[in-house]
């Protein structure tokens, strides 16, 4: 007879890792036709609820202002943001959602709800317990000198523009 597992950490963070690649590739899929981008439609959120300078809303999608500003400026081109430079100090940018900007992040909400599978009967007790895990890490790095637990030296996946 087999002797039980014990609980391995890289198990579980391989299933999250899988877990998250086949949810963020439904994304993508469902993006694509409103020419949308992960990293678009997070820029997208972080800028609805008031305009703020890029550098801000850089610190609150916890990536570098230059790698925003590439977003930024695909959004801007396509008329979904306005960023207008700060009279006072020319280096800032204000950047602001356009109504254009809050239609497409509503269709792109609207696609990404479509896209994963609303029958699976096991999305509240898993919102639960991811929702549990990241309060305990979040928690358990509160205060360790130099932690930052949502910054990375490397920008999420979803900020690498194709």
């Amino acid at each position: 007879m087999p002797l039980p597992r014990e609980p391995d950490a890289r198990d579980g963070y391989r299933l999250l890792t899988a877990a998250a690649r086949i949810i963020q590739r439904l994304h993508d899929e469902a993006l694509a036709p409103l020419g949308l981008t992960r990293a678009a439609v997070i820029a997208l959120e972080a800028a609805a609820p008031r305009p703020m300078n890029q550098e801000q809303l850089a610190a609150k999608v916890h990536v570098q202002s230059q790698t925003l500003g590439r977003v930024l400026a695909r959004l801007e081109a396509e008329g979904l943001v306005t960023r207008t430079r700060n009279p006072a100090d020319r280096r800032q940018f204000q950047v602001e959602i356009s109504p254009a900007g809050n239609a497409a992040l509503q269709a792109a909400r609207r696609a990404e709800r479509a896209a994963v599978p609303a029958d699976f009967d096991g999305w509240e007790t898993l919102s639960e317990q991811l929702a549990r895990f990241v309060d305990f890490f979040r928690t358990r790095q509160q205060g360790t000198p130099g932690s930052d637990t949502l910054r990375q030296s490397k920008p999420p996946s979803a900020w690498e523009e194709p």
